[in-house]
């Protein structure tokens, strides 16, 4: 039986609410510390550089870690990696807040924390992400990756909110202990939740760390879908760069450097995309899921390029809103064609990898578009990278490769044998071709 579905669908809603409940605990407290640092970041420095060592800060040691991440994701059981992240970003953060307590509080110990945290979730996402099929019903896993989009929007939306009056009226590290406890609510949460391990990580492995990683490596190389899927992400992740990172530093260079303009900003853009979430889980887009991937680059390709080109703060904000609105019609289809066509136990090595992806591709991206925005306007890099992103989301429709493997499966790829070698050219592609 595949091990993407679960043993019996009944109590499947009550695991999904419970896990989801305590994944949005966690994103809470996470987001309060991460929007409290880069904004305390931005308005103290207000440069360009400095912004770009935080995000190298906070994806190059993701990035390192996903490299044994996913292994571990499909070796290990899923439930207890995710408590383990949580319980070391928790760990670090409250070291972080003591030492703030006892006077130390140089701009480094943030950098030092960003990298930290980046670890942890570098560990937690590519786990979380592959144990949502273990608990969800195949047919349902497009309306839980909507809702659970709408969640962590919804997060987006309030986090900010909560976070500019805590950064303005409290210390910096008591939004570090409210992390804390919400890290150990999510954990707690998780202890409750009762799931059978996946299929592998109750087998005995045979192979070595660097064989799963090398077999990883290879189904996503030889599959030809999961292949051209991962280089358009690549590209798209590192064209949004600027419009993700460096729209804080334009909007205080532009409209002021008030706390409140930085949370305005993101409660648009986490209004857009917590709508965008509940669309996305009511309608589930065209039934083509590269059809609906490829509009969604296009939308937010000319909202970036509005974004840019907005004379008011208002007339910005709604660029922003619509450019939220674009981002689960990007990410839910992406999602649950991996989780569909992957093998439930190759998918912690899958996700790991599109995490590397993604997270190689912000700070690519800042190295690039960084020192530019020290030296031209952001809203030139926001009209030329949101040209290019609508331009290359065109394209994607006019791949074979892609538009076919955008289709639903008919079946839920087999998952019962666990691969104790690289797989061969043909296994590799047949769930391409489903």
């Amino acid at each position: 039986m595949s091990t993407s579905t679960p043993a019996g669908f009944h109590g499947w809603q009550r695991r999904t609410v419970l896990f989801l409940a305590g994944q949005t605990v966690s994103l809470f407290g996470s987001s309060l510390v991460q929007y409290a640092i880069i904004w305390h970041i931005t308005l103290s420095t207000s440069s360009g550089v400095m912004m770009t060592i935080a995000t190298l800060c906070g994806f190059l040691p993701q990035i390192a870690i996903s490299l044994f991440a996913g292994v571990w994701a499909d070796r290990y059981n899923r439930r207890f990696l995710i408590m383990g992240a949580d319980a070391g970003i928790a760990l670090a953060t409250l070291v972080l807040a003591l030492l703030f307590l006892s006077g130390y509080r140089e701009i480094w110990l943030l950098f030092l924390i960003l990298g930290l945290r980046s670890i942890g979730s570098g560990i937690q996402t590519p786990a979380v992400t592959a144990f949502i099929p273990q608990i969800v019903p195949p047919d349902r896993l497009m309306r839980v990756n909507g809702v659970n989009g709408s969640v962590q929007s919804l997060v987006m939306l309030l986090a900010p909110a909560a976070s500019a009056p805590l950064l303005k009226y409290a210390s910096l590290e008591s939004i570090f202990f409210i992390d804390v406890i919400t890290a150990a609510a999510a954990i707690v949460i998780l202890l409750c939740l009762k799931v059978p391990p996946h299929h592998r990580a109750l087998q005995k492995i045979r192979g070595g760390y660097f064989t799963d990683l090398k077999n990883g490596i290879t189904y996503a190389a030889r599959h030809r879908f999961i292949r051209a899927l991962m280089a358009v992400y690549a590209v798209l992740m590192f064209l949004v760069t600027p419009a993700a990172m460096l729209t804080p530093l334009m909007i205080t260079r532009t409209f002021g450097d008030e706390v409140w303009f930085l949370t305005f900003n993101e409660i648009a853009f986490g209004a857009g995309a917590m709508a965008g979430g509940v669309l996305i889980a009511w309608k589930g887009g065209f039934r083509n899921r590269m059809y609906t991937i490829a509009l969604a680059g296009v939308c937010f390709g000319v909202a970036t390029l509005f974004m840019g080109l907005s004379p008011l703060f208002a007339v910005y904000l709604a660029a922003d809103f619509a450019a939220g609105i674009c981002l689960p019609f990007f990410n839910s289809p992406a999602t649950v064609l991996l989780q569909e066509k992957v093998e439930g136990d190759m998918q912690g090595r899958i996700f790991s990898l599109l995490q590397i992806i993604s997270s190689a591709a912000v700070p690519l991206g800042m190295a690039l578009f960084g020192p530019l925005a020290d030296a031209v306007p952001v809203q030139w890099l926001l009209i030329g990278t949101g040209a290019l992103i609508g331009l290359l989301s065109l394209t994607i429709t006019r791949n074979r490769v892609l538009r076919e493997g955008g289709l639903p499966s008919e079946a839920p790829p087999v998952q019962e044998a666990v691969m104790a070698k690289a797989p061969s050219p043909a296994a590799a592609d047949e769930p391409a071709d489903q």
